[in-house]
């Protein structure tokens, strides 16, 4: 797709004593001015060359002694590049799927074709892009890869470049993982025009800014939206942030891949219809997916794959913290009411250890609260606290000039959701006052005052 070669020798530098490793292609914003015709590398990377990639020639594989036709085989996808830089996450991705299995790891660089001002030109490339990686996979598979054990990685545009790829092969490719797919000129795409659930044996997605850059719906077999899959925790509300406004929320997606790739953070995905539903506490039993319990998002989906592809296409949500290691901890509240007058309010419940404390604030909506009611809340905390000595309570009702009216639990129960090792923490028949806080020592489910 583009005759000077020298583009490429220019990204060379010398690696240790005498080695040559082949970089990631690095525009400038001139370059996008004028516009790039699109040209495709392959990237390899091994456990045996992670930071020294080397670039394929998409037709002799056999030539090419690092690249295990016997091993599975992960294509990194980047999107757009507006400014012509490298994305600043390729070397961590590559590492981190080095981490999970002896593989090979190619990184996609069609910057040549993604660095452009007008987004509508990058957006045509990528069905050329897609018909370039098609004809390399095609020759791995001749000369003995196995397409299944292939899995496309594609972030924002890169997502439907992989969607275009599986297609072109039928939908036989093992995996496709689609980071934030991009929604501007995808949002009324049939699914032959944006990446599907037919596109490949089976794709899971994740949603992190589909009220901007992303796109809407459910593409997958899974779809895992993160805090609804739109506004991202720690991201800024208004313009005046400058460049971080337009990417942060789209960028999380790539972020929280990582951060699982990691392992530092298990977010669980539970599934519902919707967000509200979830923060309303209505989903939080994963029953179809015992006894694996609920899907994790990462790299490992083995045990549930086969559940979910039986399933169909699966909604799952979870809440995440603004930073690493993004996870909140989640308890199942369950409580009956025995107030005289119907209340409304926004609950606050502190754990307690030690000095140590960790807040929810569950106000998505005003909760309901009336005579010998029971009430299941969803409670996230941004800490996780192992040995909880103390829990305090406090219902705000918004009541600052009438009496004080009193509010009786005749129990409250809490159930760890992420660590079902921990034991169920229960109180009974508590008297508390509205606006007011109470605090108590939580006591085993079986037990009683």
């Amino acid at each position: 797709y583009c005759t000077d070669m020298s583009l490429v020798s220019e990204k060379r530098k010398s690696y240790g004593s005498g080695e040559y490793c082949d970089n990631f292609t690095d525009l400038n914003l001139s370059h996008c001015f004028i516009g790039t015709s699109l040209y495709v590398r392959l990237l390899l990377y091994t456990r045996s060359n992670l930071d020294c990639g080397h670039e394929l020639n998409h037709h002799h594989l056999s030539t090419q002694p690092l690249f295990n036709l016997t091993q599975p085989t992960a294509f990194v996808i980047h999107g757009y590049r507006p400014t012509g830089a490298p994305p600043i996450w390729i070397d961590h991705i590559v590492h981190l799927l080095a981490e999970q299995e002896d593989m090979n790891i190619i990184v996609v660089d069609w910057n040549r074709g993604a660095a452009n001002l007008n987004y509508f030109t990058a957006v045509s490339y990528t069905r050329e892009a897609a018909h370039n990686l098609t004809g390399f996979i095609m020759t791995m598979e001749e000369e003995g890869a196995s397409l299944s054990s292939v899995h496309l990685i594609g972030v924002s545009l890169g997502a439907h470049l992989a969607g275009f790829v599986g297609a072109n092969l039928k939908g036989k490719i093992g995996r496709i993982t689609g980071l934030d797919p991009a929604g501007p000129m995808f949002t009324s795409a049939t699914p032959e025009e944006r990446l599907d659930p037919s596109d490949a044996m089976f794709v899971d997605v994740l949603h992190t800014d589909m009220n901007s850059f992303g796109l809407r719906g459910a593409h997958g077999h899974i779809d895992f939206y993160a805090n609804g899959g739109a506004d991202q925790p720690g991201c800024p509300k208004t313009i005046f942030a400058g460049k971080s406004y337009f990417v942060c929320d789209h960028q999380r997606s790539v972020f929280l891949f990582l951060c699982s790739l990691n392992r530092t953070c298990s977010l669980t995905g539970y599934p519902c219809s919707s967000y509200s539903d979830f923060l309303d506490g209505r989903c939080l039993q994963c029953e179809t997916f015992k006894p694996a319990s609920c899907p994790v998002l990462g790299y490992d989906v083995s045990q549930w794959r086969e559940t979910l592809l039986q399933l169909g296409q699966t909604k799952v949500f979870f809440s995440t913290t603004a930073t690493l290691p993004y996870r909140k901890l989640s308890y199942r509240v369950d409580m009956v009411t025995w107030n005289q007058y119907l209340r409304w309010g926004v609950v606050y419940i502190r754990l307690h250890s030690g000095r140590n404390f960790t807040e929810a604030r569950i106000d998505h909506k005003l909760l309901r609260l009336e005579q010998y009611t029971s009430t299941r809340l969803l409670a996230q905390f941004d800490e996780d606290l192992p040995n909880i000595q103390k829990i305090s309570l406090r219902i705000n009702t918004g009541n600052v000039i009438g009496p004080r009216y009193k509010i009786r639990l005749l129990r409250i129960r809490f159930t760890p959701l992420e660590r079902p090792e921990r034991p169920l923490m229960c109180r009974f028949d508590i008297i508390m006052e509205e606006n007011m806080e109470v605090a108590f020592r939580p006591l085993p489910c079986d037990s009683r005052l």
